[in-house]
């Protein structure tokens, strides 16, 4: 694991007692809730490895939750996020699963509301730092710690280069990029990390694009 500064090695400004389960936790949370773009009605959080057996003791729980209710690692509310969920309608229901994940660190986060539902699976790599591996079923890596782009599209020529292009117009620095698709020349997941603010003009450009089906924007 490499560490660009000594903040990292330290944690982040958090609610403890565990900068792996409990700020990692509410970041992959946090995420989990910004890509559904509002807050869920109902959240089925299912435990692997490590989390499963400490997210009591460790406040997993507790973290997670405040992250889908929005608050920030640092935020005090987090200690009261499960009484706060229940008093804002969000129904939280969490699940000890025995299959062994590829990292021990994991939590699977299944959202949703009348409107739409998600599902993904997010590590805590330590320090606070995560990595989202899957969203509804596509592999993925995404940090969540630098401004993204997460572009659902159909599998056709041309559509990366067109989506770089507008980037590029905008001088938007690409830091990671990657695609992910399920079958050949069906709908694909693009990721792409970059080191400026994204604008929702180019958002809205973006979208615009051939082949595009949907643009969400992850805000660091």
């Amino acid at each position: 694991m490499k560490y660009k500064s000594v903040f990292d090695i330290i944690g982040p400004i958090m609610i403890g007692p565990s900068s792996s389960h409990t700020a990692g936790a509410a970041r992959i949370g946090r995420v989990a809730r910004s890509l559904f773009g509002r807050q869920p009605k109902w959240a089925h959080i299912f435990f692997y490895g490590s989390f499963k057996e400490t997210y009591k003791g460790h406040g997993t729980d507790v973290a997670i939750v405040g992250g889908l209710l929005d608050f920030d690692t640092f935020d005090e509310r987090i200690k009261s996020s499960l009484q706060i969920a229940k008093q804002e309608g969000l129904v939280v229901t969490f699940y000890e699963e025995e299959a062994v994940p590829n990292h021990p660190n994991t939590a699977k986060i299944h959202i949703g509301d009348e409107h739409g539902e998600l599902e993904l699976v997010g590590i805590s790599i330590g320090g606070g730092k995560i990595e989202i591996t899957e969203l509804n079923g596509f592999e993925l890596k995404l940090s969540g710690h630098h401004p993204a782009l997460l572009i659902m599209h159909n599998d056709r020529y041309g559509t990366i280069a067109s989506v770089a292009n507008v980037l590029a117009k905008y001088a938007i620095n690409i830091g990671h990029m990657e695609v992910s698709r399920k079958e050949k020349g069906k709908e694909a997941l693009m990721t792409i990390e970059v080191d400026q603010s994204i604008d929702d003009t180019i958002v809205k450009e973006l979208e615009q694009l051939p082949h595009i089906i949907q643009v969400t924007k992850i805000v660091d």
